[in-house]
């Protein structure tokens, strides 16, 4: 038996003994994170939260098996928050529509939900009106039956068969009804939200990306905020598996979902842990600047010193700065020869034939 053909299943219970110490550990993560990032200023903010929209933009999808191009979704993001320069030679089109759903989440997480407004989301993400090959209905609650199901063609494995399609929309008005009621805790109403939406299913598809979506927009209520500094996603993405067959087993389950709530929560310390190590690193890189401060540099050094800070891959050597600066061998190398003379760049030890540099820890 499928928790929704259960009586009264939407009345979700839990072990309060098991769950509450688990949500207080939680919230006292999320206070200690958003209090670590308010103390590194706007700018700094900024470039985190940047980061961690276009992860959960990009993970969200791959979950899905769609691979979105991080430097299209980055650059996405960047021009409809407005968050610094972006790459306009990039056509970023194909996933503009994936943004536009996060931040309309997030950005206007206290704007309440209606089914129009899920039918704008859904229709960002199937500009096209297709799945795939298979057309589907945009923006609308599905018609037909919804099964989830895995494996080769001939060889499929069912994993769930939602409600009813002449369910849905009643099964959607309590769930808008619930998901818009104040509550005193969002952090624990985004994990039941989040089980709730893929029980009912309502959608021809997109609802694992919508779901999480609605995740995000809810924690943002719990954190009180827009900017978005962790992401769910990269989590999930990364616990694939873990994730589906909690899903699974909540869905054949009863209304006690504490097992699905101990995932959550403990899902959402990970990613808050690991954006705890993304702080740490900008918190380093803040102080790294102040000590620089005054050391006079010319434009491509100090592009090439925020790479090397940032997202830079492999090692640096003057072919590289070369390349990427799009300058001779010779003006690299007396670039990172001044900024060697300055104490902002040393030698790499064992750099071998091919001489490689790195930045100079200055908090030594």
């Amino acid at each position: 038996m499928y928790l929704h053909e259960r009586d009264k299943w939407t009345n979700f219970t839990w072990d309060a003994a098991v769950v509450a110490p688990l949500l207080g550990d939680a919230r006292f993560d999320q206070g200690n994170l958003l209090g670590r990032v308010a103390g590194l200023g706007f700018s700094v903010g900024d470039r985190l939260q940047l980061d961690a929209v276009s992860q959960e933009v990009v993970a969200s999808s791959r979950i899905e098996g769609q691979e979105l191009d991080p430097s299209k979704v980055r650059s996405s993001v960047a021009r409809q928050l407005g968050l610094g320069p972006c790459d306009d030679s990039l056509d970023t089109g194909a996933v503009d529509g994936a943004v536009a759903v996060m931040l309309d989440a997030t950005v206007n997480f206290a704007a309440p939900l209606t089914l129009e407004r899920l039918a704008g989301w859904h229709a960002a993400l199937f500009p096209a009106g297709y799945s795939g090959l298979r057309r589907i209905a945009v923006g609308q609650l599905r018609t037909g039956p919804m099964q989830v199901v895995s494996g080769a063609i001939g060889h499929e494995k069912m994993h769930y068969d939602a409600p009813a399609a002449n369910a849905v929309p009643a099964l959607m008005e309590e769930f808008l009804a619930w998901f818009n009621e104040n509550s005193s805790d969002n952090l624990l109403k985004a994990a039941i939200a989040h089980l709730w939406f893929l029980t009912i299913h309502p959608y021809d598809d997109g609802n694992g990306r919508m779901a999480r979506a609605l995740t995000e927009m809810l924690l943002a209520r719990s954190d009180g905020s827009a900017r978005r500094f962790y992401s769910m996603a990269s989590f999930i993405m990364a616990h694939r598996e873990d994730y589906y067959r909690e899903i699974e087993s909540a869905q054949k389950g009863t209304r006690d979902i504490t097992s699905w709530l101990v995932w959550f929560l403990q899902a959402f310390r990970c990613a808050i842990e690991a954006s705890q190590e993304a702080v740490s690193a900008a918190e380093w890189r803040d102080a790294w600047w102040r000590r620089a401060e005054g050391v006079a540099m010319n434009q491509r050094q100090r592009y090439m010193l925020q790479r090397l800070m940032g997202d830079f891959q492999g090692k640096l050597t003057s072919g590289k700065w070369a390349k990427m600066c799009k300058v001779s061998s010779d003006t690299a190398l007396r670039d990172i020869s001044d900024l060697v003379a300055k104490g902002l760049l040393e030698k790499a030890p064992g750099s071998g034939r091919s001489t490689s540099y790195h930045v100079v820890n200055l908090s030594k």
